[in-house]
């Protein structure tokens, strides 16, 4: 099996680590949302596992991106525990993981990217 290696591929390897990475901090921290937090987990770990793995059909790395970008959208939304509510990881995760929709969806075409 061969994987190459693009620009596409490095983004959403890190919109998921991102999304792992805050998903730990929140659970750890208790920032409160936990159910958010552990479901930002699942979904993350699975988006990365099928970056590389071949999943039935309906479990394509679009969908569980589509996802984890309602459930980083309600991170942010919703209250924390936490002075500022949200961490910036959730922040550059949302970023990226947008980036990540917008091109797997065929809205957003970057040049030398896709």
């Amino acid at each position: 099996m061969t994987v190459t290696l693009t620009w596409l591929l490095i983004i959403t390897i890190l919109a998921a680590a991102l999304a792992i990475y805050d998903g730990i901090v929140r659970l750890q921290g208790k920032r409160g949302n936990s159910f958010l937090a552990v479901a930002e987990l699942v979904l993350a770990g699975l988006m990365l596992v099928s970056v590389f793995v071949a999943l039935p059909v309906p479990f394509t790395t679009f969908v569980f991106s589509l996802v984890l970008e309602a459930v980083l959208i309600a991170l942010v939304i919703l209250p924390g525990k936490r002075r500022g509510g949200s961490s910036t990881a959730t922040f550059i995760a949302l970023v990226l993981n947008s980036v990540v929709v917008l091109i797997a969806a065929g809205w957003l075409h970057i040049p030398g990217l896709g």
